[in-house]
């Protein structure tokens, strides 16, 4: 039987870039030793995957460890059928022992069972956690820097003063922290979703899994990490012919966004009490790339305790983590976390939590030029005739009179007004007064 508290001394594989372009790849793994795991405890994992999906050949028990057959999983189902944990069903001459047909036996069952109490994982074998941090901490250093071309690329569909464009690019750079604030329907979130497709435009590698003190913490999520193509070089080999490390996966920098379901319990680690594996938090999910907390000061948890969490974390790069034994685990901290809110700064926090926060950035109301930029960009996406008579007759009688603010929203939801009354009309959808009244009447309330 194995045993989870006994510690076998492994090797530590070393991370490897490139040699073409200098950028972090997984290195190659070829004998048990480069796991990083002990042999027992992929010896219970492989008969996990076996008690859950029964008959397998060597093949395809190596493809669900993500580990290569030769060297590595030949070794562990040698070592299985020498303790009669498995046996072989059938084999096919000419092709060799990863296609013979491999299945659990009685004692088998009996180790699987005894190992699913311990822990219930049965995917790809997980990568050490000193191992993911400093594969965090190489690419790190492979960030894209943006500069004023690529800002306003990227921004080009939103409409603000320069000055804003000039704020955002170096708050991109940090890669620390960015705090959005002013009044709602001005773009926070545009804003932040084109900044999120900036980054996401980037790739890097994570693992499906980490382990640390024979624990299991899922990493991958199909929901907030999208797949990127491998290139040519690295999907299938390394440069020297040696298959690179499966246990990884090629995604875009994450851009992941909470709302007010954002709670103190969801930045740490979360066990499964059923299953007894961890799944990370949302910063370590977010790693590399881009967390946004969307209307900050509307969660679950006060503001002041969400910056207390993370006052060590913003200003020293590292996340400190519990497992359920009481161990504390070291984790970096490599995001640019994003603060977007409608609510005034001196209601969420002090002076001294915004001293944490990197980069101030409002967002203020459009001018009547800007105003009129949005207008006339979104009525021609809709395919709505455009009109400044209409416009100055909108601006005249909607807010110059009621004296309501602009806001950078307004163009949008107008048109989609317009869009309505047409369709239901059976009209062109064009900007005259009295569509334009007909539309103001259906979207503004007076408060």
């Amino acid at each position: 039987m194995s045993d989870q508290s006994v510690t076998i001394p492994v090797a530590r594989p070393a991370r490897t870039t490139n040699p073409l372009s200098g950028v972090f790849t997984p290195p190659p793994i070829n004998k048990v030793e480069d796991t990083g795991l002990g042999l027992l405890w992929l010896q219970d994992l492989a008969l996990k995957i076996l008690y859950f999906q029964g008959y397998l050949t060597g093949l395809k028990i190596a493809e669900a460890l993500a580990l290569p057959f030769a060297g590595i999983v030949d070794q562990i189902l040698e070592g299985l059928k020498r303790d009669k944990m498995i046996e072989v069903r059938s084999s096919q001459m000419g092709l060799g022992e990863s296609a013979y047909l491999y299945a659990i036996t009685g004692a088998g069952i009996i180790r699987a069972r005894e190992a699913l109490d311990r822990c219930q994982y049965a995917g790809a074998a997980p990568v050490p956690l000193e191992v993911y941090n400093d594969a965090i901490r190489h690419q790190s250093r492979e960030r894209v820097q943006v500069n004023s071309r690529n800002m306003h690329k990227v921004l080009g569909e939103l409409t603000f003063g320069e000055g804003t464009f000039q704020k955002l690019g170096p708050a991109v750079n940090s890669g620390t922290s960015i705090f959005i604030y002013g009044a709602p329907g001005n773009g926070k979130t545009s804003v932040a979703r084109a900044i999120g497709n900036l980054i996401t435009s980037q790739t890097m590698y994570i693992p499906y899994a980490m382990y640390c003190d024979g624990q299991v913490i899922t990493l991958f999520d199909s929901t907030n990490h999208q797949l990127a193509p491998e290139d040519d070089s690295t999907s299938q080999t390394n440069r020297g012919g040696m298959r690179k490390d499966a246990r990884w996966v090629k995604i875009r920098r994450p851009f992941i966004m909470v709302g007010g379901e954002l709670t103190l319990a969801g930045l740490d680690l979360v066990f499964n009490d059923t299953l007894k594996y961890y799944e990370a938090p949302i910063q370590v999910k977010a790693n590399g790339g881009i967390l946004l907390i969307d209307d900050f000061g509307r969660q679950q948890v006060r503001p002041r305790d969400l910056l207390n969490r993370w006052i060590v974390p913003l200003e020293n790069r590292i996340d400190y983590m519990s497992l359920h034994t009481g161990r504390k685990i070291e984790v970096p901290f490599d995001v640019l976390v994003m603060f977007s809110t409608n609510l005034p700064p001196r209601d969420l926090v002090d002076e001294a939590f915004l001293r944490r926060l990197r980069h101030k950035i409002e967002i203020i109301d459009p001018s009547y030029d800007e105003y009129r930029d949005i207008f006339k960009k979104v009525a021609t996406a809709k395919g709505i005739n455009y009109s400044d008579d209409a416009l100055a007759y909108l601006l005249q009688e909607w807010y110059i009179k009621p004296s309501r603010k602009l806001r950078a929203s307004h163009p949008r939801d107008l048109c989609d007004q317009i869009l309505d009354i047409a369709h239901y009309l059976t009209v062109e959808p064009v900007m005259s007064k009295e569509m334009i009244d007909k539309a103001a009447q259906s979207y503004f309330v007076e408060l």
